[in-house]
């Protein structure tokens, strides 16, 4: 995918900027999830190009950013940090943030932190960061969904270590042992691709680089709990942005990212509208789910 403009942060790391339509339309920015997921042509597939200008960006140490796979100063605030460089380098004095499973993370961290430079909030799959969100969607909940794929996620840790997964993961990622990193990655992005749509999708087989800034990112972020301060760090700042337009949009049968997390978000918000679509999952590529985001950026009041 052509890269619009390539920005270097402070501490010297490049980030891939992508944008699609018309300068001076209102401005939305997509958040990626992951963290360590990048953006594809399909990122811009829910905006209407004559309505606004779309800006997009691989976050750091995956897609098109670099260095590849950086654990270096790659936290959720490093992202708030880059999403202020990228508004700043366009001019933009605020914008929609649209951003789905992580990518609701970092788009509530950084309304929470700009509250000023956020016109309005599209979230979807939402994901709050906390210990039992990441117990649920590793070590157990989930698995109950996909029991026998959690097996498998389980199977390249030995053992004695399975008891938690997060940091036997970590442990390889941080380590030296090359070939048992690549199993682990394939294992971990194999076990997240399982819960993403509501009919699984057949998978490849072999290691990609995606697979692996997916598998080590996320890990690391989740090893680190999310660094935050507050285990319940969002829903205990909320305060900041409650008065904030904001859509939430949450599949009913997501595996991956809780719908009652949605709930509990949407409790908390004053200018609010919770859209739990049935018939689909945690996929913003799912017809049900798909139609429902294109529909609210169609509809959504320019600010």
């Amino acid at each position: 995918m052509e890269i619009t403009d390539r920005l270097l942060t402070q501490d010297g790391q490049s980030i891939a900027v992508y944008t699609h339509g018309n300068k001076q339309n209102p401005a939305v920015v997509f958040l990626h999830g992951g963290p360590g997921g990048c953006i594809s042509e399909k990122s811009f597939s829910f905006f209407d190009l004559n309505k606004w200008f779309v800006i997009a960006f691989d976050q750091r140490g995956c897609g098109q950013s670099k260095p590849f796979a950086t654990l270096v100063n790659n936290t959720p605030f490093s992202g708030v940090e880059d999403l202020e460089m990228i508004r700043r380098h366009y001019e933009i004095e605020s914008w929609t943030v649209f951003g789905g499973s992580y990518g609701s993370t970092l788009a509530l961290l950084y309304a929470i932190k700009h509250p000023n430079r956020v016109s309005q909030l599209v979230l979807r799959g939402i994901f709050l960061g906390r210990q039992s969100d990441v117990d649920w969607l590793y070590q157990e909940g989930a698995s109950y969904f996909y029991p026998e794929e959690h097996e498998a996620f389980k199977a390249v840790i030995a053992p004695n270590d399975r008891h938690d997964l997060i940091r036997a993961y970590y442990n390889v990622f941080t380590g030296t042992d090359d070939v048992q990193k690549q199993l682990c990655a394939k294992a971990w992005s194999t076990w997240e691709s399982s819960l993403v749509h509501l009919i699984p999708k057949s998978q490849d087989l072999e290691v990609t680089d995606a697979d692996i800034s997916l598998a080590t990112l996320e890990c690391h972020f989740f090893a680190n709990q999310m660094f935050w301060d507050d285990d319940n760090y969002l829903l205990n700042h909320i305060n900041q942005i409650q008065t904030i337009p904001t859509e939430i949009v949450h599949g009913r049968y997501d595996v991956d990212c809780r719908p009652s997390g949605a709930y509990e978000l949407a409790q908390r918000l004053d200018s609010v509208h919770l859209h739990l679509v049935e018939a689909s999952g945690h996929s913003p590529y799912d017809d049900a789910m798909f139609e429902q985001l294109v529909g609210i950026m169609k509809d959504l009041e320019i600010k």
